[in-house]
């Protein structure tokens, strides 16, 4: 009853009240990205949702555009600056996303939204992620973040998945609000960012 129905009427009530609430923070946090790290303010990316629909990622960008001299992207910690690095240990660069939530693309708790092109390097088990909308948080981002590996992540989403429930979610919620304060597992041990997920490895 709570993941089909109230999930989403809560979804709905909590993102249109923080984005009225956290207004005049996504807007401080705007036009810092803009002068910071330049334009386009926010970051769009196409990501899986709920059965594998493809929709529009919404995040601010926390990336500058610097090249090299042959015109290619420089490496992800180069181009990570120092406020791209707070926006992320913060969490504030996922504020866009409460759009997705709104418009029912996304949920605030569900596995998070990965890259369309792992949808083909799932296996049967690991693609049932996509059994319910993607989330803001998940039981993967309270255990370990980006800082474990892809089999936890993907094991933790599949256990999502297997056990919703409205006390569930409460506690991922207030679990990820703690991880905000302490900053834990935003990168992983090897990268600044998440490293690529490359398949199953028998």
């Amino acid at each position: 009853m709570y993941s089909k129905y109230f999930k989403r009427i809560l979804d709905i009530v909590l993102s249109i009240i923080m984005i009225i609430v956290l207004s005049p923070i996504i807007a401080v946090v705007a036009i810092l990205v803009r002068i910071k790290l330049g334009t386009p303010i926010i970051f769009m990316q196409k990501r899986p949702g709920k059965d594998g629909k493809i929709f529009t990622l919404y995040k601010f960008r926390t990336m500058t555009d610097e090249i090299d001299a042959m015109g290619e992207l420089l490496p992800d910690e180069v181009r990570l600056k120092k406020f791209g690095k707070f926006l992320r240990s913060t969490s504030l660069d996922e504020l866009p996303e409460l759009v997705n939530i709104l418009k029912g693309e996304m949920s605030f708790v569900g596995p998070r939204p990965l890259l369309v092109e792992y949808l083909e390097l799932y296996n049967e088990e690991q693609s049932r992620r996509h059994e319910v909308r993607p989330g803001l948080t998940g039981l993967a981002q309270v255990n370990g973040r980006n800082d474990t590996t892809w089999a936890d992540r993907l094991r933790y989403d599949v256990e999502y998945v297997n056990n919703i429930s409205f006390k569930n979610d409460l506690l991922i919620i207030l679990k990820t609000i703690k991880l905000v304060f302490t900053r834990k597992g935003v990168s992983s041990s090897t990268s600044v960012t998440m490293e690529k997920f490359k398949g199953n490895i028998d």
